[in-house]
């Protein structure tokens, strides 16, 4: 015996309940006329994930309530399907009138119009960028309901990554697991899923499908490629990354089940890098409803690599450009950004900052009087450019979006209300060493069709330079990128200590410096915008330091 599962690997939108609810009844309905007998969706997949404190608001889990009725009667018609769908549930009345947590990070299996089956997500996690326990409490019962004479086993993203909700499953009979996910990403998460799955496997004997969300939602991204395990724990199919798909997966029944499915390729880490950003520049343009963006283009490779990825992302009609050149723009800087932003095909403007720079200084010359030019006279063209780029963003209704990477971000090398200026950091998580494997990478692959080769080579070449003042260079501040990133990945995202970092071969003035200027730069970040996140710890909700902070290690 043969049957159909479909895992609706689509992209939901926070809050918009009536939209996702009319995406899973397309969804399903196709999946039921191409033969699917079962339709996985993703984890909390009604609401969109994660819907944070709406959680919490009662209206919201009642909008959740009417939709999951709404979903089941508008596939009551078709029969034998059943459907898989996440969604928050209050419990009663009496516990969802209450700020007691009583909620439950619910999944509901409908068929022929009814609710057959619910299951309730039993370990909630609460690390990195998940508040899980904010939310929602813990359920306890395993939840097994049969499809075509198979016996299904309904787990929830993290039970999966626990032995008993995989055993408990099994022993109340399962045949097989559905774990459906919300699981955001990060470089490498992919293969970590993939293993952690394969021991699930490999306890409990039962082939396994993960049904995972695509889509951008403010910081994090979900990147797909949902797959299914065999019971020998070998890859029965995986779906493409970064793209919603109805992934078809053929169940066989025989002595034992099988598992039959396309297998998506992998891509490398520069290209699960660029397909991440630029969804998550996408999706939060379009569903935040910006007409399109603007940035600064300086004739830089911070700049050069995010009008990369916003015309990859939005197209080159939605996207402009404004240079901003200072007494301190070196002539190469004028000629690359031009040549680059003609290369891309997106609008070019140039705005000098020379004579407000110049008011400025005069403004101030009574007070400055008997000073030396320092960093004061650099931040001020840096906020001339933010204040230039934000009356455009008002005028125009385009999102600034502001090109610090996260090597600038660590150390405080950024201007608060000057290149920080903006509504969305695209290179936020993205350190200086891989802004350089970017561009190379933008420059060799064209994955979107706009454009091959667009970065000019001296934009990647030449030493980077803020260009606040004369002949200023990056590492005149700074030690070297190469050395600086791995400082700020052992210290920042691995937490090793200074003296652990020390050891291992680094320069102990390097490592103080770079660690005193992370502490010392907690009040910029917490005033910077939202930006992508690709590694496992980023600047944002898995960074949660205070700022007045006398503690030293």
């Amino acid at each position: 015996m043969t049957f159909k599962i479909s895992v609706a690997q689509l992209n939901f939108v926070v809050g918009d309940i009536a939209g996702n609810a009319q995406k899973i009844i397309d969804a399903s309905r196709t999946a039921y006329a191409q033969g699917a007998r079962l339709v996985l969706t993703p984890e909390l997949s009604l609401c969109g994930y994660a819907a944070e404190d709406l959680f919490l608001r009662p209206s919201f889990i009642q909008a959740c309530d009417d939709a999951l009725k709404t979903v089941a009667q508008a596939l009551a018609d078709l029969k034998d399907l059943h459907v898989v769908v996440g969604h928050p549930s209050g419990g009663d009345e009496r516990t969802r009138s209450v700020s007691v947590q009583r909620r439950l990070n619910m999944a509901s299996v409908l068929s022929q119009g009814q609710v057959v089956a619910q299951y309730a997500k039993r370990e909630l996690p609460n690390y990195q960028v998940f508040d899980e326990r904010r939310y929602f409490m813990p359920g306890h019962a395993p939840c097994v309901f049969e499809v075509q004479g198979v016996r299904v086993g309904l787990l929830i993203c993290e039970d999966a990554w626990f032995d008993q909700p995989a055993l408990q499953a099994q022993a109340a009979g399962a045949q097989i697991l559905a774990v459906i996910n919300a699981s955001p990403f990060h470089v490498g998460k992919g293969d970590e899923r993939e293993q952690a799955m394969r021991a699930r496997v490999g306890a409990t004997g039962l082939p396994l499908i993960y049904a995972h969300l695509v889509g951008g939602q403010d910081e994090v991204v979900f990147e797909g490629r949902s797959f299914a395990l065999n019971a020998d724990q070998s890859l029965a199919g995986r779906a493409p990354s970064f793209v919603p798909d109805l992934f078809e997966v053929t169940l066989t029944q025989g002595q034992a089940l099988h598992l039959s499915a396309p297998i998506a390729a992998e891509g490398s880490l520069e290209a699960d890098l660029w397909h991440a950003l630029v969804l998550g520049v996408r999706d939060y343009i379009g569903k935040n409803g910006f007409p399109g963006v603007l940035l600064g283009l300086s004739g830089g490779i911070d700049s050069a690599l995010v009008l990369a990825i916003a015309v990859d992302a939005l197209g080159a009609d939605k996207v402009r450009t404004v240079m901003m050149p200072s007494p301190y723009t070196a002539e190469i800087s004028w000629i690359d950004a031009r040549e680059m932003a003609q290369r891309l095909g997106v609008r070019y403007d140039e705005l000098s900052i020379v004579p407000e720079f110049e008011a400025f200084l005069a403004s101030l010359n009574n007070d400055f009087a008997g000073t030396t030019p320092d960093t004061t006279e650099e931040n001020i063209q840096a906020r001339i450019r933010g204040t230039l780029l934000m009356a455009l963003s008002n005028k125009f209704g385009a999102l600034v979006l502001t090109t610090g990477n996260k090597s600038e971000m660590a150390t405080g090398y950024c201007t608060l209300y000057g290149d920080m200026a903006g509504g969305f950091a695209v290179l936020k998580d993205v350190a200086k060493t891989l802004v350089f494997q970017l561009a190379r990478w933008r420059n060799a692959h064209d994955p979107y069709g706009c454009g091959a080769n667009p970065i000019p080579e001296r934009i990647i070449t030449r030493p980077p330079s803020a260009e606040l003042r004369p002949d200023q260079k990056d590492q005149d501040s700074l030690p070297p990128y190469d050395v600086l990133d791995a400082i700020v990945s052992r210290y920042m995202e691995n937490d090793q200590s200074a003296e652990e970092i020390i050891t291992a071969g680094f320069a102990r003035a390097d490592v103080e410096k770079v660690t005193r200027l992370i502490r010392l730069n907690e009040y910029k970040r917490r005033q910077s915008p939202v930006g992508i996140r690709v590694t496992h710890r980023s600047f944002g909700k898995d960074w949660r330091y205070p700022i007045t902070n006398k503690f030293r290690a």
